[in-house]
């Protein structure tokens, strides 16, 4: 069962290993309170937004079938299908047990972080850290890092997150390979393929996905222009700038053109964003962060100094080297930091090894 928030995706992918191991498998679905229609049935899911909840029944202990003895016999089986599926899902390179683990190097480049290189390889900050006996996430240009669990570029494929309006055509043609290399290396039966579906690309030496040039993207639920211009190693003014826009307001399904590196434009990355609070004038933050109110507007593309509550502002001045440090207030939580600063709970939990969402106060976290 997945949360009314969330697609069937996931579950759908958990459901198709878990049957892959033998069991039977009755269906994935949604359950609504019958006295609210727009709230999930079950606390553990309903409780727990924003995560992507799922919740699994495996068996049954009361049953008169062979339902125990799958229980006894297969759980680890059914483990490690979800394990797989989530892996999978989520774009991570998946080992079974017993595997064998091969690692590659990979050298800093400028801007680069242990975020930024965990997220381009699919693997944790703590696991970079840990193949390479870090013990600070300071990391400089030309320092060779070990990448735990990737074979070497030469040698593996690496795997695509299908976004909505992709085609086998235009993954092919993006990533230099052929719809029947595609076809063949995913087993596919057509060339029908979904959103969320995760394909093997064969690995052509470069980077998946890495415009040298301007690319196009489709907005994605949970997008904004900051997390867009991370991905892309761009700054959301340079997103606002090409495309014309008049807002930060995104809608899912919008077709962006995302310029080249910024690097090559000699422009820093700026990383630091400030979410408008109830009282801010441009006037206030721009004293806040020792900026002037010209370039804010400038670096925001804004034609107006009215702001609105929730509006996320890039503050310019900061180079691509920099991470926001935050002090944990009385009252925080993951999410509203996150919200705070307009990234992702997760990016926040990565960055700083983070292996419980409690907080206390006082705590320093790194904002990325």
């Amino acid at each position: 069962m997945y949360a009314l928030r969330n697609n069937d995706t996931l579950s759908k992918m958990i459901l198709d290993n878990i049957e892959d191991t033998g069991q039977n498998i009755r269906k994935w679905y949604q359950r609504r309170l019958p006295s609210n229609q727009n709230q999930d049935y079950y606390y553990i899911i309903r409780n727990t937004s924003p995560a992507e909840s799922v919740l699994i029944e495996y068996a049954f202990l009361d049953s008169t079938k062979d339902d125990r003895n799958q229980i006894k016999n297969d759980w680890e089986k059914w483990a490690e299908a979800v394990v797989k599926a989530v892996a999978e899902y989520k774009g991570y390179n998946y080992v079974a047990p017993g595997g064998n683990t091969v690692n590659d190097t990979y050298t800093v480049q400028k801007g680069d972080s242990l975020w930024s290189i965990a997220k381009r390889f699919n693997v944790g900050v703590s696991e970079i850290k840990t193949a390479n006996n870090l013990t600070s996430n300071l990391i400089s240009v030309g320092q060779q890092l070990v990448i735990p669990g990737v074979a070497p570029s030469d040698q593996t494929n690496v795997t695509y997150v299908v976004q909505k309006g992709d085609s086998l055509w235009s993954i092919a043609n993006a990533n230099n390979t052929t719809v029947d290399e595609l076809v063949n290396l995913n087993n596919l039966v057509g060339n029908t393929i979904y959103v969320g579906q995760v394909l093997q690309i064969p690995n052509s030496g470069s980077d998946i996905n890495v415009p040298d040039t301007q690319s196009v993207y489709v907005v994605q639920k949970g997008d904004t222009l900051y997390s867009i211009a991370q991905r892309y190693n761009t700054t959301p003014s340079a997103i606002i700038s090409l495309n014309n826009l008049s807002t930060d307001v995104l809608s899912v399904g919008q077709t962006l053109t995302i310029p080249a590196d910024v690097e090559s434009t000699g422009e820093d990355i700026v990383t630091n964003t400030y979410v408008v609070q109830r009282g801010d004038s441009l006037y206030s933050i721009a004293r806040e962060y020792g900026v002037s109110v010209e370039r804010l507007r400038e670096e925001n593309g804004l034609t107006t100094d009215v702001l609105t509550i929730g509006q996320v502002l890039t503050i310019p001045g900061v180079s691509n080297n920099t991470t926001n440090l935050y002090v944990v207030q009385k009252g925080d939580s993951l999410w509203s930091i996150a919200n705070r600063f307009g990234v992702s709970i997760n990016a926040i939990r990565m960055i700083n090894n983070l292996t419980s969402d409690v907080l206390s106060i006082g705590q320093t976290l790194i904002i990325p």
